[in-house]
């Protein structure tokens, strides 16, 4: 699999080094997988030469495929929907691991998380029945709509018990059985482990940042200067963004940073007893916004210039769910 170097090593300082022990007592990997139904097909190697020939190409330098069902379907939706949620709150919740498709979470949400979790499987159940009853519908449709391409083969009878969410908590710790049979490798297994903590407490810091910097660039690039004539419009949103993320810092940083934390309390400070409308109905208090976010935003922008690169060897184009 293909790699890429991101950034050069940290030489590591002695908050980052507590931190990383400190994530690695407190959190628990968490894992978020999905079962979930194709819904495009490649098309055979008869029908790409159909296609080809249509445009005068040789069919196996075209790559095509059909759409088997329309997934702008409000029951549709519906599912998909639920599994955005899912996604968002996981990762809400949660810090970045250098490992694909794994993050952390405090091991004190274990309980929430799990009951959360079943509550989107039953929201997940309860909207695929419903999908389910409009199949039949959603067939049709796809047959008139790709004509020969159709293939009642494609699909299954139903499509009950065919999406699901799961997930599990990985160990990441090295087995104990190690200790005895290789004291050696043990050790070294350690240290491997602790090397993934430390660059978990480096993830967690960039990703602290760049979110703080586009939640305050926006706001501010909303509040300052007019638009035709009339102050920019902004939603709730670009508020409340704000408000959710200083609580989501809260409850997961891992007090690595020292400039970082002061950033955070300084732009909390700033957005202390602000609401949207305020802002909208007060030019003042919108004019002294503006500019406590640019100062704070002009120390963001320094802080991740300043900060050393990172050693991170990651998959290339590996997703998280």
């Amino acid at each position: 699999m293909a790699t890429s170097l991101l950034d050069e090593p940290t030489t590591g300082s002695s908050h980052a080094s507590v931190a990383s022990v400190r994530l690695r007592g407190t959190m628990a990997a968490i894992k978020l997988s999905f079962t979930w139904p194709g819904t495009r097909k490649t098309l055979t190697v008869e029908q790409k030469n159909q296609a080809a020939d249509s445009f005068g190409a040789e069919g196996k330098f075209l790559s095509a495929g059909k759409k088997l069902l329309d997934t702008s379907h409000p029951a549709f939706k519906v599912v998909t929907g639920i599994k955005g949620r899912c996604q968002s709150y996981w990762r809400a919740i949660s810090l970045p691991y250098p490992e694909p498709g794994i993050r952390l979470i405090p091991q004190r949400v274990i309980g929430d998380f799990d009951r959360q979790l079943a509550g989107f499987q039953e929201e997940l159940t309860d909207a695929v029945a419903t999908l389910d009853q409009r199949y039949d519908e959603l067939r049709s449709a796809a047959r008139r709509r790709l004509g020969n391409l159709y293939d009642a083969r494609d699909y299954p009878p139903t499509l009950i018990g065919l999406f699901g969410i799961e997930h599990e908590y990985p160990s990441v710790e090295p087995p104990d059985y190690l200790r005895q049979l290789n004291p050696e490798l043990y050790e070294q297994e350690c240290r491997r482990v602790q090397t993934r903590f430390d660059e978990a407490v480096q993830l967690a810091e960039q990703a602290f940042l760049e979110e703080l910097s586009k939640l305050v660039d926006h706001l501010g690039e909303r509040l300052n200067g007019n638009a035709d004539g009339k102050q920019k419009v902004f939603r709730d949103t670009a508020v409340t963004n704000l408000t959710e993320f200083f609580e989501r810092f809260r409850s997961l940083n891992v007090h690595s940073n020292d400039q970082l934390d002061e950033l955070v309390q300084r732009a909390q400070r700033a957005m202390s007893g602000v609401a949207p409308q305020q802002l909208r109905d007060d030019g003042p208090l919108r004019h002294r916004l503006a500019t406590q976010l640019s100062s704070v935003q002009s120390s963001l922008d320094g802080l991740m210039v300043d900060r050393p690169r990172r050693n991170i060897l990651r998959p290339s184009r590996r997703e998280e769910p």
